[in-house]
């Protein structure tokens, strides 16, 4: 271990158990998609509906917390979080209706990953990192997440094998509670202040209008529509995807934490790989990974190896997207306001996921496949390939600069 990273490795031990907590719990969502609508009467569009609007949630609220976090500090944010993460989880047992179901799995488990996920965390690595070592956390992090996916996916399915899904529900939404002790060794790096950036001043509204100006940055934004997509489609769907076909439920549990073990090492190198090369060309060579990932599994024949290859492969893209997607954030407007200005690229991620999920179950429900959802996905994967080669990665923060109101 490097010199310049000893200081921050209790901060960054915290950080990366929280994320794999956050994200782990919330890729595990697509397990109960049978159980609970076969429990209750529903259609797959229901939970659908649900987990649609919990990464809708995720993103608004990722933009305000974003705010808030930058004005106020991290670590209020995460705490309050983690609360809603355990609360709507633990309301996600006693749904029984859309409303309810909507309420609990949608509007406050999706404000609980707000407060407890990439948005709010990375910053924090970002501000604790020496400058030279930032895509190198930003890379541990997400890989962090991407762990816990590997980990938590299959026990979530052997809990609710053994337990049922209402007591795995419960269970689930008592551990995440863990995720307060572990955000209090962030509160020093949690603050507002950024040494490194110059002064800006100004509404958090004027702040983002002038980001918006800034063309880079409008093709991140709508890019990153594209990531989302994708990944919360397979995430919630392919469990589901692979009982059609005739597999166990168990194969659906694997392939969604193999993605999770491969994405480990996706998203490490694809920090690192952040701090050698264009960030532009590593984000249109993932989407096009992608495409070419997506087409052939939709056209081979259907068998245990290619489900466990296609996992494999879209493992390593991922949140590939995350190290490179963040890092140019920093790059054209500095760690100020990261948390914000990222927040509103990944509130875009979110409009895609939300698409990706609601569209993905009314297909099935319409027209009794997925296929449709597939297609749409390999097209969008080629315009987000393209939106992201013409980025000019330089320094705009003077851009953010000419502000005349405080905050």
């Amino acid at each position: 271990m490097r010199d310049d990273l000893k200081p921050i490795i209790p901060v960054l031990i915290s950080a990366c158990l929280l994320l794999m907590l956050s994200f782990g719990y919330r890729s595990g969502f697509g397990l109960f998609m049978q159980p609970l609508s076969i429990s209750h009467g529903w259609g797959r569009d229901v939970l659908s509906l649900a987990l649609a609007i919990q990464n809708l949630t995720w993103g608004v609220v990722a933009v305000f917390a974003g705010g808030f976090a930058d004005k106020y500090g991290s670590l209020k944010v995460l705490l309050a979080g983690a609360i809603f993460y355990a609360l709507g989880i633990w309301g996600m047992a006693y749904s029984t209706t859309s409303l309810e179901i909507i309420s609990s799995a949608g509007l406050m488990v999706g404000a609980g990953i707000a407060g407890t996920a990439f948005g709010i965390v990375l910053p924090v690595l970002v501000r604790a990192a020496p400058v030279g070592r930032r895509g190198w956390v930003l890379g541990v992090g997400t890989a962090a997440g991407s762990f816990g996916q590997f980990i938590l996916v299959p026990l979530i399915q052997e809990l609710i094998d053994f337990a049922g899904w209402f007591q795995a529900l419960q269970l689930l939404s008592i551990s995440a509670l863990l995720m307060i002790v572990l955000a209090l060794p962030l509160a020093p790096y949690s603050g507002t202040s950024d040494k490194t950036s110059s002064e800006i001043s100004g509404s958090l509204w004027q702040i983002l209008l002038r980001a918006l100006k800034v063309r880079s940055y409008t093709l991140l934004l709508l890019g990153f529509f594209v990531c989302g997509f994708h990944v919360a489609f397979i995430t919630v769907h392919m469990p589901g995807y692979v009982v059609d076909l005739g597999f166990d439920a168990k194969v659906g549990a694997w392939s969604i934490s193999l993605i999770g073990f491969c994405n480990v090492i996706g998203a490490f190198y694809a920090g690192v790989l952040s701090g050698k090369y264009p960030m532009r060309k590593i984000l249109s060579l993932i989407y096009l990974g992608r495409v070419v990932s997506i087409s052939l599994f939709i056209m081979m024949p259907v068998s245990l190896t290619s489900i466990l290859l296609f996992s494999a492969i879209m493992g390593f893209l991922w949140l590939a997207t995350v190290p490179p997607t963040s890092g140019l954030v920093v790059v054209f407007f500095g760690t100020r306001y990261m948390t914000f200005l990222y927040g509103v690229v990944f509130l875009s991620h979110q409009l895609g996921s939300f698409s990706g999920v609601w569209l993905g179950g009314w297909l099935y429900e319409t027209y009794h496949t997925y296929n449709g959802i597939w297609i749409c996905g390999i097209i969008l994967g080629l315009v987000a390939a393209l939106l992201h080669w013409p980025i000019d990665e330089k320094d705009h923060v003077t851009k953010l600069q000419a502000a005349s109101q405080s905050i």
